[in-house]
């Protein structure tokens, strides 16, 4: 039976276990489940919160954005949540946010429920930032993305879904979560973390405008995208051209780039890397090959070449990775 709360009622239900001048810890009761909230308020306006547990029985909670509501992204690592508000335009009103996949939205004065999960791992990671703190550039800056200069200037209300999680987003989540500082160089280390988790989603925004503007694809351009990633991942150790993939599947490189982004929130090359990366930790973790064996397999001729960009994505590196995945 689901759990119905207000956001008031959860946080009685929660107890503070570490409270600094910035940072805030609450640990999760056994009537919610396990896991604890991180809060951290930073200068200008900026903050990050944590989540990070999972919850005993669903949760309904209701909330009520205040009138001074900031520009907020939140980045899903494991777990979902559906959201409803009455009284508002249908995109606001019935919405899913779910796992591998980033948000930006601002919603002042709404009041909204959120639906959440029971018995699954859930790691969101929120990061915003007043509106004062964008109006501290230049009056009228046209360097500013437009969807930002009219959010600025009109304060409307959105939610935007970006796809999924980027290269960079994800290794900023890593940073994020295993912060290597405390007291003020933590603060100062988390304050450029959320400044840059922005500055990805502005500009990914920016980039979904620009998409928009020129013209979206049709279902039939959307399908050679599809077939585009096929030939892709088929062809591991000698990759075509972006030249020579969007001529073999009919697009333009502009419309491939397009797409790529579109369906895979990433580009054409950063969406290979992503899945030898992926092959690689299935080789490493099911497998009793060597290292450079792999390499081979996802196709890097250079076993250091792989090793370099394997850590570059884990954070650790394939030897490493295979050794920790053997039993003790």
């Amino acid at each position: 039976m689901a759990i119905d709360l207000s956001e008031l009622e959860i946080l009685n239900l929660m107890q503070h276990s570490q409270v600094t001048e910035f940072y805030t810890q609450y640990y999760t009761l056994p009537q919610l489940g396990k896991g604890c909230h991180h809060e951290i308020q930073m200068r200008d306006g900026l903050g990050l919160h944590i989540i990070d547990g999972h919850l005993s029985e669903p949760l309904i909670l209701h909330r009520q954005h205040g009138e001074l509501f900031p520009l907020t992204a939140k980045f899903y690592l494991s777990g979902a949540s559906k959201v409803k508000a009455k009284n508002v335009p249908k995109s606001l009103s019935d919405y899913e946010e779910v796992a591998g996949y980033n948000y930006l939205y601002h919603l002042p004065d709404m009041a909204e429920t959120e639906e959440w999960q029971a018995h699954t791992p859930t790691l969101v990671v929120v990061a915003w930032a007043d509106l004062d703190y964008f109006r501290a550039f230049s009056p009228g800056d046209r360097t500013l993305p437009t969807a930002l200069q009219q959010l600025v200037k009109n304060g409307d209300r959105f939610h935007q879904s970006l796809g999924k999680m980027s290269l960079a987003m994800n290794r900023i989540m890593r940073q994020i979560l295993n912060c290597p500082y405390q007291g003020m160089m933590q603060q100062i280390y988390l304050e450029c973390k959320v400044l840059e988790l922005l500055t990805l989603q502005l500009n990914s925004l920016e980039e979904a405008s620009s998409v928009h503007r020129k013209g979206a694809l049709n279902p039939s351009e959307l399908e050679q995208v599809e077939y585009a990633r096929e030939l892709l991942v088929q062809c591991l150790s000698s990759p075509p051209t972006l030249i020579d993939l969007a001529h073999r599947v009919g697009l333009s490189d502009r419309k491939l780039k397009q797409g790529f982004r579109h369906l895979f929130g990433t580009t054409v090359f950063g969406y290979l890397y992503n899945y030898r990366m992926e092959q690689a930790q299935h080789l490493l973790r099911h497998s009793h090959i060597t290292v450079a064996q792999v390499a081979a397999k996802v196709g890097y001729r250079n076993p250091e070449a792989f090793s370099t960009a394997f850590r570059r994505k884990f954070d650790i590196s394939p030897k490493a990775y295979q050794l920790g995945q053997q039993p003790s």
